[in-house]
């Protein structure tokens, strides 16, 4: 029995509520661990100790007679804890607080003897074009990956001879050791949990039961996807080991970024350079589509650089409906290069007879406002 207070090592007041001694008890209980604290009698003593006070103070009865006449109310065949309590006691007293988080601990509710156990998630990047995405396409990877050992045909035995009782371990997927006042139970490293062992492992795949190879699959990348997708191949991952359910193959997609257009969700944008004449004049102005095809925008009189239009239905595919986004369409306004001695003097001539504000509404607008600017910047006398 220790010598110490029972609300002092367990850090809490006396007038301390049932829940905030458990909550105490709890985390003193975690740290002091011996299994945290290997080797440690320190621990192992703290250890103790924290389990002593607690099955007093939790204990209404227990504790009203500790906070009445001390530890002298279970001296003399009191009732209280004692200094040779046995290790059951304290595994009663664990897996009453923590449930199974102590079992493996205390030998209780440990690791069993588990099944084949399920192969690895694979990851593997696919890059498209724009054009893929917006029509769908079928690829053909190759993806390294675990596949059952064909020698042993996956059980990882010699002659694929049935897995025997694991030697370790006896079956029972856990071993024992003692720690000193504890006994420790771990999972077997020879059989990983799962009560069997080959007798004589494959060569080829050293008792794994699984080898590295190249697969190659055929995969449907559905129209409408977008930069960054996910797609879940279900079972196209790793095999499982000694015939477990094999992992799946997640494919991660990039688009290539596209000369013509950029995406945002379903729809599509692009630029068309419109010449100065079509955009002073009016007209039509061919726009090409993700479908190879082409569609034509009605250019007004008088449009500008940065005039948008919108053709409906022209951009990428939905992934859950029938429905298509949309192309915006930015015109630029194209300046004439490499002129004639003929059409420079009909330009010439175009020019002084429009340098009018109905003629260029912009550019007035634009230098009368440069004119307020300077004028409210002008010193005053």
């Amino acid at each position: 029995m220790t010598n110490r207070d029972y609300y002092e090592v367990l850090g809490v007041p006396r007038t301390a509520d049932q829940a905030a001694i458990k909550a105490a008890f709890r985390k003193l209980a975690m740290k002091h661990h011996p299994d945290q604290n290997p080797g440690c009698k320190v621990s192992e003593e703290t250890f103790k100790e924290i389990g002593e006070a607690y099955s007093v103070l939790s204990d209404e009865a227990k504790r009203a007679q500790y906070d009445r006449f001390g530890k002298a109310a279970f001296q003399n065949g009191g009732g209280g804890p004692q200094s040779g309590a046995g290790f059951a006691d304290f595994a009663d007293l664990f897996n009453e607080v923590f449930g199974g988080d102590f079992g493996e601990f205390f030998g209780r509710g440990g690791p069993r003897p588990r099944g084949p156990e399920r192969g690895a998630d694979r990851r593997y990047d696919v890059e498209i074009s724009l054009e893929q995405a917006f029509a769908g396409v079928e690829r053909e990877i190759n993806v390294p990956a675990a596949v059952k050992c064909e020698p042993c045909r996956g059980t990882g035995s010699e002659g694929a001879a049935p897995p025997e009782l694991c030697r370790t371990c006896q079956g029972a997927g856990q071993v024992q050791a003692s720690q000193g006042f504890f006994r420790v139970v771990r999972t077997c490293p020879t059989c990983h949990g799962r009560g069997q062992a080959a007798a004589n492992p494959c060569k080829h795949c050293s008792g794994r039961g699984l080898q590295q190879k190249q697969r190659t699959l055929s995969v449907k990348i559905p129209a409408g996807v977008e930069d960054g997708a996910r797609i879940r191949l279900a079972g196209e991952g790793d095999a499982g080991p000694r015939g477990g359910p094999n992992g799946d193959l997640y494919l991660f997609l990039s688009v290539r970024p596209h000369q013509l257009f950029e995406r945002d969700g379903p729809d599509l944008y692009c630029r068309v350079p419109v010449a100065m004449h079509t955009a002073a004049l009016g007209g039509e102005a061919e726009v090409p589509t993700i479908d190879g095809e082409s569609s034509s925008v009605s250019i007004p009189t008088g449009a500008q650089t940065g005039r948008r239009f919108r053709i409906k239905g022209k951009g990428m595919p939905s992934l859950r409906s029938r429905e298509r986004g949309d192309l915006h369409v930015e015109i630029q306004v194209e300046t004439p290069v490499n002129l004639s001695a003929k059409q420079r003097k009909l330009l010439e001539e175009f020019a002084a007879s429009c340098s009018g504000e109905s003629h260029h509404p912009q550019t007035h607008g634009f230098f009368d406002s440069v004119k307020r600017f300077f004028e409210t910047q002008a010193p005053k006398h």
